[in-house]
């Protein structure tokens, strides 16, 4: 079994801790130097017709290898406060979910250890830019502007955007409309900001570090409304009896996919042959069940895979 080591911890599941949203820089150590020889050619850029269309896969461990930060070791950027995708469970202090689950089978496909480090959104491209993680595993959407700064996977959910009310106001919610005027939370550095802005122009845009902020904010009724994708919102619904999703249209598609350095090719290819394994025997069903499906309640397939960079 692959050894876990969780670099940073953060807020828990619990209501009792949802008022300590701030996260502690954890210094990583200085990455090895590669010998100029082995170090691989930069990727070319390309013209982004379909953000969805990854690197074609490549079972090429040893070139993966050669592009981690450490010797012997994966890190991964992960939520630790977004439930069911990436929280601190309360029950062991372990970091647990949907995401961290995926960042567990390419560590175990490298052979190497995991090491998670809790970040927030806002940190996730400065951090891969800067070398301080391998992989983002953070319901991260892709997008071509992204694609300009990060290398992404083969898509490995497809998420949505909706919105999240108070549950004396859920029968009410007729669409974006009725979010004129209205408080609306969000995450920075999402695109959920920018989404909900373009789609219902009068909504008044209120961001905090991450939606355990933006739930926190909720509570204290400093904002009306929260919006996010599905994933994120099932999870802050079932932790606070008193909000709901309300059945509605999505407001936009968020496909999520594993980011990595925009030069790290091999190891994209390669997280892209561990995907295809996953959904071809089952583990990315498995993973969805124990993780997803009992707060979205809906069943899931894999997305199909799309290559040609």
């Amino acid at each position: 079994m692959m050894r876990i080591r969780v670099l940073t911890v953060t807020l828990t599941a619990t209501a009792a801790l949802l008022a300590a949203c701030g996260y502690d820089a954890t210094p990583l150590p200085e990455p090895q130097e590669a010998a100029a020889s082995s170090a691989p050619p930069a990727a070319t850029p390309v013209e982004c017709d379909n953000a969805t269309q990854s690197y074609s896969p490549a079972n090429d461990k040893a070139a993966a290898l050669k592009q981690l930060i450490n010797k012997g070791r994966l890190v991964v950027g992960v939520s630790g406060d977004t439930y069911k995708m990436g929280f601190t469970d309360p029950t062991d202090g372990e970091l647990k979910g949907f995401d961290v689950a995926f960042a567990q089978e390419i560590a175990t496909a490298l052979g190497v250890d995991l090491e998670l480090r809790v970040i927030l959104a806002s940190d996730r491209i400065k951090m891969l830019d800067e070398g301080q993680i391998d992989m983002v595993a953070r319901n991260m959407t892709v997008n071509c502007d992204r694609w300009t700064q990060v290398a992404f996977s083969s898509v490995y959910y497809n998420a949505t955007q909706k919105v999240l009310v108070g549950t004396d106001e859920a029968a009410k919610y007729t669409g974006p409309a009725s979010l004129a005027g209205k408080r609306v939370c969000a995450p920075t550095a999402t695109t959920s900001v920018a989404n909900i802005k373009k789609i219902e122009p009068d909504v008044i845009a209120v961001e905090a570090a991450n939606h355990t902020g933006c739930l926190i904010k909720f509570q204290n009724s400093e904002v009306d409304a929260i919006t996010g994708d599905d994933t994120v919102l099932a999870g802050l619904a079932a932790q606070d009896p008193y909000t709901a999703v309300p059945q509605q249209e999505k407001l936009t598609d968020e496909p999520y996919g594993l980011a990595f350095n925009k030069d790290d090719v091999a190891l994209v290819k390669f997280a892209n042959s561990v995907l295809d394994q996953m959904r071809a025997d089952g583990r990315w069903a498995g993973i969805y069940d124990e993780w997803l499906k009992p707060t979205l309640k809906v069943d899931a397939t894999p997305p199909a895979p799309v290559y040609g960079r």
